[in-house]
Formats: structure tokens, C-alpha cells, sequence
């Protein structure tokens, strides 16, 4: 994990605003939807993509290496190595 050296409080409802640099560098627009998840101790927040990253497909899709990919890209990636 990489340290932005950015600090925020929480206000009064539980919100922290996501700096505008964070959200250029991670593509975080207006109104997308992000993923929160607990590791121990950590909070982490993520883009929610519900889709393949390669192909758009939403049918049959797994989790990998913290990224979404559907069985037929698997395929094709298989059968390319």
C-alpha cells in the first residue's frame, strides 16, 4: 500500500471527502459507486467495477489479483500463454 500522506477527519455524519488529485489519479468521478472493504484493521476503498476489465462482460465474473475478469477472457488469456 502506498501512503498519500493525506489526512482527513470525519465529520458529524460519518463522511471524509476523497482528495480531487486521489480522485484524477484513480479515474473516481461524480456520483461512482466505490466498494468498501475491511483488511484487519484497514479500510479500504475501491472503485466498484462489477464488469470484466477487459471486455465489459458482467456474466460469470471472478475476482483476481484485486481486478474482475470473466470466464472467456480467462480462456483467451489461457490460450494465448
Amino acid at each position: 500500500m502506498k501512503s498519500t500522506g493525506v489526512v482527513r477527519k470525519v465529520d458529524e455524519l460519518g463522511r471524509i471527502v476523497l482528495p480531487i488529485e486521489i480522485r484524477k489519479v484513480l479515474d473516481i468521478k461524480q456520483k461512482d459507486a466505490i466498494e468498501i472493504f475491511t483488511d484487519n484493521d484497514r479500510i479500504v476503498l475501491q472503485k466498484y467495477q462489477p464488469a470484466c476489465v477487459f471486455c465489459n462482460n458482467t456474466d460469470d465474473v471472478i475476482y483476481f489479483n484485486g481486478k474482475r475478469i470473466c470466464a472467456e477472457c480467462v480462456r483467451t488469456l489461457k490460450e494465448q500463454m
